[in-house]
């Protein structure tokens, strides 16, 4: 079979069954996407894969999707792709083979955007959240995105309106990729306030990704599908602010489901924008976190070890504490002398003249006429 036949099957199969499709995804690992395709179109499969396809088998409508995918700049992304984000994606499989209903690999998805899915997936965080965000959550839902972004690690999230779309705006400040997952087709232009930064997320190295066919419209049970996607295609799902019952709360159970990190900032106690994250943090179902590297320090797999190393640090920070002191006592515009160093530092006068010709040595200090004074450029 060729690549255009895999691809152009897995397409019918996405628009003729409402994801998730368990009983279709299990019957096309059996027989493979185009005998299970045509199986479709005739009727002739397993009655619980019948029953999912029924009302919409007729619906052959590849080329209309591939049209309008195109029109929109978008791709179809299958398994059989070498961007295919398997290893992610993994956790859905052993998820379901643990009896976990809800994890379902999606048949194929719909792409904007010019990274490789598969990138983009690698060492990702989601950061969601509360569409009624407060003023407090959407900074730290910028905050830490942009944080993220620096540390080349790709912000993932579903484009609604409050925290998600503070993440993205966040990541995208940063110059770093995000990624966003609808809940509805990739043309939908929904929601209709972020269809601008949607355009800014696939302009600037991102991507927008969904398993529903060119043309699907939003709807409700359609994100909580969405939510097992953000979850699945990322090392850990960070709630910045979430309600009793939310969207993100769900998010943040499927991921835990799937054996993924779960994370929270807390907030006020007496805000209702966070009671959310509160019980999930009491409840021992998600880590605390407040900083970046509190995020990748809990996240684990990638850690922050190279990227603590590849941080800009000061020279002074391979100073030890008593030569911090005596080095923090000099000025750089005159001398001091070993008794003013002294008792400016607080360190003892045999320390400071055993101290400061070590620092001479290695560049932190200069010796003058009348004492010791600052390297300018080792400040």
């Amino acid at each position: 079979m060729s690549p255009d036949e895999l691809r152009e099957a897995r397409a019918y199969l996405l628009r003729v069954a409402e994801p998730p499709a368990p009983a279709l995804i299990a019957f096309v690992g059996e027989v493979g996407p185009v005998e299970a395709a045509a199986r479709v179109r005739r009727g002739d499969c397993p009655a619980e894969v019948l029953k999912a396809t029924e009302a919409r088998r007729e619906y052959d409508l590849v080329d209309r999707d591939f049209a309008r995918a195109a029109a929109a700049g978008a791709r179809l992304v299958v398994p059989e792709d070498d961007e295919w984000p398997a290893w992610p994606l993994l956790a859905l499989d052993l998820a379901a083979r643990r009896g976990v209903t809800e994890a379902v690999l999606p048949l194929a998805l719909w792409v904007s955007g010019d990274v490789a899915l598969g990138t983009a997936a690698d060492r990702a965080v989601a950061v969601v959240g509360a569409r009624a965000a407060t003023e407090y959550g959407e900074h730290h839902a910028a905050e830490l995105s942009y944080g993220l972004a620096t540390r080349g690690v790709p912000v993932f999230s579903g484009a609604a309106y409050g925290i998600d779309g503070a993440a993205h705006r966040g990541a995208l400040a940063a110059g770093g990729i995000t990624v966003a997952v609808l809940g509805c087709a990739v043309d939908a232009g929904y929601p209709a306030g972020h269809v601008g930064l949607l355009n800014r997320i696939v302009r600037n190295g991102g991507a927008v990704v969904s398993e529903y066919p060119p043309g699907t419209p939003p709807a409700r049970h359609r994100f909580l599908v969405r939510n097992r996607l953000i979850a699945a295609l990322t090392e850990g799902t960070l709630v910045v602010e979430a309600g009793r019952r939310s969207g993100a709360r769900n998010t943040a159970s499927t991921a835990g489901a799937l054996g993924k990190v779960v994370m929270a900032v807390p907030g006020p106690v007496s805000s209702g924008m966070s009671v959310g994250c509160h019980e999930l943090i009491r409840d021992s179902r998600a880590t605390l976190v407040s900083t970046v590297d509190e995020v990748l320090e809990t996240v684990g797999r990638f850690g922050i070890a190279e990227d603590q190393a590849a941080r800009q640090k000061r020279p002074t920070d391979r100073l030890g504490p008593e030569a911090l002191r005596a080095y923090e006592a000099l000025v750089a515009r005159s001398d001091r002398s070993d008794a003013e160093i002294a008792a400016e530092s607080g360190l003892p006068l045999r320390k400071v003249r055993a101290l400061m010709p070590a620092l001479e040595i290695d560049g932190f200090a200069v010796r003058g006429d009348a004492g010791w004074r600052r390297r300018r450029e080792s400040a």
